[in-house]
């Protein structure tokens, strides 16, 4: 087996503090416009699969075992107590919340405390105006009281993270707007939003991103993949480029299926990184296959494993099952075949799975 440290999770969520029902369980399980295919539940994909094989065991049962039976067992546990050994059983050390999903869920605090482990808190950008226009009377004020709110969250947090979804390509624009078309687009937002409203003008993103960039933080970027149209991180390059030399790192996340995309980035470019969560945990048994790619065309150092976890400890869990057998696979075959040796397997293991995380986003000066 390849010896792995304590995992850092670069990106996930909290999880529901709500008991749920085989229905809406499995309605978390993987992103869906939809209901399942007639006949058929969301158990029946990659992920669904993954959880039946890593999930019972940490709950006492069997792997495998029927979705009702893994079910009926949470609920006999309690949401808290399925959580805390769900987290633990994880693996992870330190969690990087993203603490922009709405609903009843843990703060980073109490992750960590079920968990066992450290969390560092992830500023989603399009919150934190939305909470900065709540308490904003006029353009001045917002934009004002928007710019001490960034400088006031970028001495706390650990990163920035945008994951905007309408007008996100045009937000990704070479450049940042100018002060009078932000205004304009403030303005534009602030007369039309209801309390509670997402941003979704262009300029307004444009001007949150690059507001992000020059604290200097690293700024995670969703990368739009698996959404209706055209996607994926290539369209990010023009951004990208534009951003070189600034001091700011980036980091791609949710590449698949594009996935190689992310990793070329992450290799022409020295600010960039590539985020391995949502490749591995949603390809479940094929997760091995799509390892071996990333490490094909991406330095090591620029890779960072996250679970992608979100609303059910479960996708915490499996990220992170899933990826330690990744990478015992990947790193372990090669050792088998005399290609590498178990020293450097080891050491690009814990790259993978903590230190280039560590190092990114500095958490060794946290203490």
């Amino acid at each position: 087996m390849i010896e792995t440290p304590s995992l850092v999770d670069q990106y996930c969520h909290g999880v529901l503090r709500t008991e749920l029902g085989l229905g809406t369980f499995e309605a978390q399980l993987i992103p869906s416009a939809g209901p399942p295919a007639a006949g058929t539940t969301f158990f029946d994909t990659q992920t669904g699969f993954a959880v039946r094989r890593w999930c019972p065991p940490l709950l006492g049962l069997e792997p495998h075992c029927p979705p009702a039976r893994y079910l009926a067992r949470r609920r006999e546990l309690g949401v808290v107590e399925s959580g805390r050994r769900l987290l633990r059983g994880s693996g992870i050390g330190t969690f990087l919340v993203d603490t922009g999903e709405p609903g009843d869920i843990t703060e980073p605090e109490e992750l960590a405390r079920a968990g066992n482990a450290e969390a560092h808190e992830l500023v989603r950008l399009e919150l934190l105006a939305e909470q900065v226009a709540d308490t904003s009377g006029t353009v001045g004020a917002f934009l004002a009281n928007l710019s001490g709110a960034v400088h006031h969250a970028a001495a706390g947090a650990v990163a920035f993270t945008c994951g905007a979804d309408a007008g996100y390509s045009a937000a990704l624009a070479p450049e940042p707007p100018g002060p009078g078309e932000v205004r304009g687009a403030a303005g534009r937002w602030l007369a039309g939003r209801v309390k509670g409203g997402a941003v979704r003008d262009p300029v307004l993103l444009r001007h949150l991103l690059w507001s992000a960039v020059a604290s200097g933080l690293p700024l995670q970027l969703h990368t739009g993949a698996g959404r209706p149209g055209p996607g994926g991180p290539v369209r990010l390059t023009e951004f990208v480029r534009a951003t070189e030399g600034l001091g700011t790192r980036l980091v791609l996340l949710g590449g698949h299926p594009y996935h190689r995309q992310s990793a070329r980035l992450a290799a022409g470019f020295p600010h960039v990184y590539a985020d391995l969560g949502v490749a591995l945990a949603h390809t479940g048994a094929r997760a091995a296959g799509v390892l071996a790619e990333l490490l094909e065309l991406a330095p090591f150092g620029k890779l960072l494993f996250s679970s992608g976890g979100r609303r059910l400890p479960e996708l915490h869990a499996v990220g992170a099952l899933v990826f330690r057998e990744a990478l015992d696979r990947v790193l372990g075959g090669w050792v088998g075949d005399g290609a590498w040796s178990w020293r450097d397997a080891e050491r690009v293991a814990a790259m993978l799975a903590a230190d280039n995380a560590r190092r990114v986003y500095r958490l060794d000066e946290r203490g």
